[in-house]
């Protein structure tokens, strides 16, 4: 079974083909002999109810500085192709929505993954507030004083914009800190969404997981140790990778949240977990497929075309 699929991303050109998921799930789909249709989110359009995209045919391969061929610039109606990969990175603003807007006009006779609507409704560090039994201590506000009683019951806190990515403008403030107001001062300046504060998790110096979950099964993960004198663990800011397997704290997570992950129509979505604690569920653009892949071998982008033809 040969699919249609169009690839909304960011630039393939700038991307790093040893570590980006998106890449993965391309050169997946080609192995099954799917054809791929590649577009910037700029590039599409809504007219009369037709959604369309102007792009490039586009086949992939393994190799550095030379890892794409495209096709001359064509329009395609993205309700002529049987699967849209929406995997372009946060942030997650108007632009970023109104893609999924426009998605749900082909979804989901054309297959939108994730679904655009769920997307849309379930902002990564927003959906994890539905499993407050799950997560540590947070709160979300533009507020400041509750900004200050928060910091004043937990003393050591972690602040991040609502809805950034990647671990950018995130701050620990400890207890001594004088940079509480430097702090806030930036985020009400960048923006006038809420900020996200969450009581500080010491167990982060040993790890921040990641657990990717496919139809709402956990499938694999891999451990982040943040670099010394970091309190992130992204990888692209000197996080470590290693090999790790899950605990049965980690498993009764991924049984609480699974099954409504699969209801929505969440294919692929990596989670966070620190110690016991739930702090994110990513479903815009979730990551991490190589780097589980390169150490223990499971191939989850094969899983995740696995999930996706059973609906086709």
């Amino acid at each position: 079974m040969s699919l249609a699929v169009a690839v909304q991303m960011d630039p393939i050109q700038s991307i790093d083909i040893n570590a980006d998921s998106t890449f993965a799930l391309m050169l997946e789909a080609e192995r099954r002999g799917h054809r791929l249709f590649y577009y910037l989110p700029r590039d599409l359009s809504l007219r009369d109810g037709r959604v369309t995209a102007r792009g490039h045919e586009i086949t992939v391969r393994r190799m550095a500085g030379d890892h794409y061929r495209m096709g001359a610039a064509e329009v395609r109606d993205l309700a002529d192709t049987d699967v849209v990969l929406l995997r372009q990175d946060p942030p997650f603003d108007m632009a970023y929505i109104t893609t999924t807007h426009m998605l749900e006009h082909v979804h989901p006779k054309t297959l939108v993954v994730n679904d655009p609507s769920s997307v849309r409704n379930a902002p990564e560090k927003l959906l994890v507030t539905h499993y407050p039994e799950l997560a540590p201590p947070t709160l979300i506000t533009t507020d400041v004083l509750a900004l200050r009683e928060f910091r004043a019951e937990h003393r050591d806190i972690i602040l991040k914009p609502l809805y950034g990515n990647g671990g950018a403008a995130v701050f620990r403030i400890r207890p001594d800190d004088e940079n509480f107001n430097s702090a806030v001062e930036v985020f009400s300046r960048l923006g006038r969404e809420p900020i996200i504060a969450q009581r500080y998790l010491p167990d982060v110096r040993q790890g921040d997981k990641r657990i990717i979950l496919v139809d709402g099964e956990p499938l694999g993960a891999i451990n982040r140790v943040p670099a010394e004198g970091e309190a992130r663990s992204n990888m692209h800011v000197g996080g470590r990778p290693e090999a790790t397997s899950l605990t049965a704290r980690e498993r009764e997570i991924c049984e609480a949240i699974g099954p409504s992950l699969k209801a929505q129509g969440l294919i692929f979505v990596g989670i966070d977990v620190i110690g016991d604690y739930l702090t994110e569920i990513n479903v815009t653009s979730p990551t991490g497929l190589q780097e589980i892949e390169r150490f223990d071998g499971t191939n989850l982008a094969a899983s995740i075309w696995d999930a996706i033809e059973s609906r086709r």
